[in-house]
């Protein structure tokens, strides 16, 4: 139970670091998440955010991932 509780918590630690830095990249770039309506630069910020997400997401579980034996 303690190693579910573990890989639950760095799934969602890398997740949202992961968002939280596309949403600075999209910030850095101008482009507005919350924007009203879905123009293309709320909708590439939205992107820039999900794909961030997925990242942190796939860098915790690697970071987390047993280290093969280099001998």
């Amino acid at each position: 139970m303690f190693a579910s509780l573990i890989e639950g918590l760095t799934d969602a630690i890398g997740f949202i670091a992961g968002a939280l830095l596309g949403y600075g990249v999209g910030v850095t770039f101008g482009l507005n998440l919350f924007a009203e309506g879905y123009g293309t630069g709320s909708i590439i910020a939205i992107l820039l955010v999900g794909i961030g997400g997925g990242i942190g997401l796939q860098a915790a579980r690697r970071f987390r991932s047993p280290k093969p034996d280099t001998e």
